[in-house]
């Protein structure tokens, strides 16, 4: 077996931030005992301390401005961790009612919701559990803000203000034919001509921001300011939404807080935020198996594991992106292109090099592997779910979840 960093079995792991320059992780202070022997694969492994980390980031950045963070449930629902997180964070925003119920059973703070359309038989309960019901329309609005007020919760309107800033096309709510949110043309028509409509709106959403920094946003808000501003004093709060890499090492805190104090400052609006990555970025991590070695085509060995990034990574995909492994080396002497035991001829998730050469029964760990991941994944081919382990405080090792033949079957 060989002494790779990825197969050590008191393996020290890191709170990994990619260097594109140099291709290897970044050695941060913060170290955990992770005993890679003792998991069955594949499996997702949780960080309570890295969590935490995020989490006291996070926190601080509403001490300091006022503003009020939500964990965006569609990127981390992890609801084992609710108890914790709400000890940081104001509440949670849910995309609908299962992750509104979800929030609404475990975490203890403010329940918001965003749809693009609502089914009627879901707002019935919506409106109930959520004190801010977010829509994508007037006409939604029209349709159900009575329903909403009726529970003495706060409508709020999704807004579309036509800048992009990124270009993730399938991640771009403000491309030429976006679907979400209210446009400028449309609402300056119905404030001028259906002020009993505007009346009903308590709160105004925006999300257009895909793993950026503050500069985007800064410049986003700009835009805002310039086309909605005049109606901005009429709400009582603005959701910036979410996209905000605030717990990436380099992002710039400062910028951040003064968007946020400007919005407060100008027009008088509690501010939201709700970012799912930054809660839980760099926490997790993915632990493979090496099934399989075959023999180097052109210096590159194909390489199958049991972890799949068609089914326990979609993002891989679908971003598409490259995702971290320890052990990696930008110059290292053993080159493998890792893929999946699946019959998908895509389903590779990159390529690595490591000093030592890899052998069956190695074992690969994946980084950031919290988010976008256990919200996503799939059973296709019949590949079984990673079980959920976390590692507690102390740097216990605790499974919270196993999968089954069953779990594959009761989703048919």
């Amino acid at each position: 077996m060989s002494n790779i960093a990825c197969k050590v079995q008191n393996l020290r792991l890191i709170d990994s931030t990619f260097n594109v320059q140099n291709r290897e992780a970044n050695v941060n202070p913060a170290f955990l005992d992770f005993d890679c022997s003792s998991i069955e694969t594949p499996a997702y492994v949780i960080s309570e301390t890295l969590l935490q980390r995020n989490l006291e980031i996070l926190a601080s950045v509403q001490k300091e401005t006022g503003a009020k963070i939500l964990l965006a449930q569609k990127c981390f629902s992890m609801f084992y961790f609710y108890p914790l997180i709400e000890k940081y964070l104001c509440g949670t925003a849910a995309s609908g009612l299962f992750e509104a119920r979800l929030a609404h059973e475990h975490f203890h703070g403010e329940n918001h919701v965003y749809s693009p359309a609502y089914k009627a038989k879901d707002m019935q309960e919506l409106s109930k559990i959520c004190e801010h019901v977010i829509f994508n329309s007037f006409n939604q609005v029209e349709k159900f803000a009575p329903m909403v007020k009726a529970h003495h919760h706060q409508v709020g309107l999704r807004i579309n203000p036509e800048h992009s800033t990124q270009t993730h096309a399938i991640y771009d709510p403000c491309s030429p034919t976006s679907r979400l949110g209210v446009r400028l043309a449309e609402f300056k028509e119905i404030a001028e001509t259906r002020p009993d409509l505007i009346n009903q709106i308590d709160g105004l959403h925006m999300h257009t921001l895909c793993e950026q920094d503050s500069d985007a946003l800064e410049e986003t808000v700009n835009v805002l300011v310039a086309n909605f501003g005049k109606w901005l004093k009429k709400f009582k709060w603005l959701n910036l939404g979410g996209g905000h890499h605030i717990t990436r090492d380099g992002y710039d805190i400062e910028r951040l807080k003064r968007c946020i104090n400007q919005l407060q400052t100008q027009y008088k609006l509690q501010i939201y935020l709700e970012p799912g990555e930054a809660v839980a970025m760099n926490a997790g991590f993915l632990v493979s198996t090496v099934l399989e070695v075959h023999k180097p085509i052109n210096g590159i060995s194909n390489v199958i594991v049991d972890a799949s990034a068609a089914c326990h990574m979609p993002d891989v995909i679908e971003m598409p992106y490259r995702p971290d492994v320890i052990g990696d080396k930008l110059n290292g002497k053993y080159k493998y292109r890792l893929g999946s035991m699946t019959c998908l001829a895509g389903d590779v998730i990159g390529t690595y090099a490591f000093d030592m050469p890899l052998n069956e029964g190695d074992h690969i760990i994946f980084t950031d592997m919290a988010i976008y991941t256990m919200v996503k994944n799939n059973t296709f081919n019949g590949m079984p779910l990673p079980n959920i382990i976390i590692i507690d405080a102390e740097g216990n090792l605790k499974t919270v979840r196993e999968f089954g033949y069953d779990d594959f079957k009761s989703r048919l």
